[in-house]
């Protein structure tokens, strides 16, 4: 009996010890979410880590001309395959972002001759629910529509106006403050960067300079809906949000600045634009105005003066109206305008796009069918060469987490 008792007390002993380990080993092991992307914490809560992917599968077809509908061009590819991975690194202020981009058409691999995959690279301290100071590459503070995710747009692509002016990314210090006063809410964004664009390693001389000005007169937009397209949230009332930006890129290399190919000299390049946003119940309205100037926007190879490289010095107008009804059905008309200066005007042509599309939202923007239909114009202001026209349609599937 006593032999009995002392064996019992020892499974007793070894089962308790066992359960003790096992806890000790449920502790250890990181809690896992699932929300906005897939969530991982540490067991101490000292690290947090979302992960996110989405792509953009996409078919196209361009016609010869807006008369003759003859196929000229077919475009089927992975337009963009995104991963991105954020969260806070031992104090929840203390927070990071990063994106890498995958598909040939989004690494800039014609432009800079080598494969770019770095979108994102931030870390950025939060004082305060208002301020907060980042460094890194990432989006500059530029035009709405460029600011807004290329994952979170009603149609396929961004505008002609966008491809061709905006500011896009950059290594730089940035700052972000945003508050209200009597319930008129402001957003300020500034940026000091080196001007070169994604993931470059030479320095120039100067540096670019970005500010913007965001007012909301009638408060914030349900679920950030400000840095989304489409009424989605449904607006109860009407929200409105104008928007400033000026970018000084001094002695930039590129022809976009930060985009483009190499000039054969920098150039000073500045960029002024303005936006305006309107939601309410389903209705959307954007608009932006984009103007960029430089000093002899022409360079020429020092080798061959008749080769040249150029700054698109002009102006550029769009804007894009939408409805999207409760069962996510959504329509999408779009007008976008890009008008070179004088300087360049044997050089580019006047650009102008009239676009129809229509979507279905499966899961909001992270799951959702999207076709456009558009007609391109190509005029010759000083009739250079002879105007042209075309059709482009297109049809894409959007899925991510």
């Amino acid at each position: 009996m006593k032999r009995i008792l002392i064996l019992t007390a020892l499974v007793i002993a070894l089962q308790a010890k066992a359960q003790k380990k096992d806890d000790l080993l449920a502790y250890q092991v990181p809690y896992f979410t699932w929300g906005k992307g897939l969530g991982i914490t540490s067991p101490d809560s000292a690290f947090l880590m979302n992960i996110r992917f989405r792509m953009q599968n996409r078919i196209g077809i361009t016609t010869i001309s807006g008369s003759d509908f003859s196929v000229n061009e077919v475009e089927a590819r992975v337009r963009r395959l995104r991963l991105r991975l954020d969260g806070y690194l031992y104090n929840p202020k203390l927070t990071y972002v990063i994106q890498l981009s995958f598909s040939r058409g989004d690494i800039d691999f014609e432009d800079s001759g080598f494969p770019n995959i770095i979108r994102d690279a931030m870390i950025i301290y939060n004082f305060n629910r208002h301020f907060a100071l980042g460094l890194g590459q990432t989006k500059l503070p530029g035009n709405r529509q460029r600011v807004v995710s290329s994952g979170d747009l009603q149609l396929p692509d961004r505008s002609i106006v966008n491809a061709v002016f905006n500011i896009d990314r950059d290594f730089g210090l940035q700052a972000y403050y945003r508050n209200r006063f009597n319930g008129f809410h402001y957003v300020l964004r500034g940026a000091i960067s080196n001007g070169e664009g994604r993931n470059f390693n030479t320095a120039q001389k100067g540096v670019a300079a970005t500010g913007r000005i965001e007012l909301l007169p009638f408060g914030e937009f349900k679920n950030n809906g400000d840095y989304f397209e489409g009424d989605l949230a449904r607006e109860p009332k009407p929200k409105i949000s104008m928007g400033v930006t000026y970018s000084n890129n001094e002695n930039a290399k590129r022809t976009g600045g930060q985009l483009g190919k190499f000039l054969y000299e920098a150039r000073d390049i500045k960029t002024s634009m303005a936006d305006f946003l309107l939601k309410y119940n389903g209705f959307a309205l954007a608009t932006e105005f984009i103007l960029r100037d430089a000093d002899n926007p022409i360079t020429y190879d020092p080798a061959n003066p008749t080769v040249q490289q150029h700054v698109f010095v002009g102006h550029g107008e769009n804007y894009q109206a939408s409805y999207v009804w409760k069962n996510n059905y959504e329509v999408v008309g779009r007008y976008s305008r890009v008008t070179p200066a004088p300087e360049i005007q044997t050089l580019d042509p006047r650009t102008q796009q009239v676009t129809l599309g229509v979507n279905k939202y499966l899961r909001g923007h992270r799951v959702k069918l999207q076709t456009e239909f558009t007609y391109e114009t190509f005029t010759w202001l000083q009739a250079t060469r002879p105007n042209s026209d075309g059709w482009i349609w297109r049809f894409q599937v959007e899925a991510g987490i």
